[in-house]
């Protein structure tokens, strides 16, 4: 599967379970890390969780599984898919670690062009 179905099949799944302040970051040109970052926010160590299942379970469903989940006991889950990393963290996570501030040199993917459906707040 090519590294932009799996960032459109992660970010629906994220705003179907209302993750918040989602992100898509093309860092395919400052890295050899991964093609793409996949970033939101949880609202709880709970929802942490859900969002994550929720990730790759959908994933799963396509024939996609991770090479690797870390942070399952933390407020920040990495799941790596090889070119496509999906970190979600907590709002504490998030804020601390800056991760959208490290790689704001990629570019911000338009979610209008991935998302099916817009979240409503």
């Amino acid at each position: 599967m090519e590294a932009f179905d799996i960032i459109k099949i992660a970010a629906n799944a994220l705003n179907e379970k209302k993750g918040k302040e989602l992100s898509v970051i093309k860092i395919a040109e400052l890295t050899v890390l991964a093609e793409y970052f996949v970033i939101c926010t949880a609202n709880s160590t709970t929802q942490l969780r859900a969002l994550c299942d929720e990730v790759e379970d959908k994933l799963k469903e396509n024939g996609v599984e991770p090479h690797h989940i870390e942070g399952r006991s933390t407020g920040w889950l990495a799941l790596d898919y090889g070119s496509v990393i999906v970190h979600i963290f907590t709002r504490n996570e998030r804020e601390f670690y800056g991760l959208d501030k490290m790689w704001s040199d990629g570019e911000q993917v338009d979610l209008n062009e991935i998302l099916e459906n817009s979240q409503e707040d």
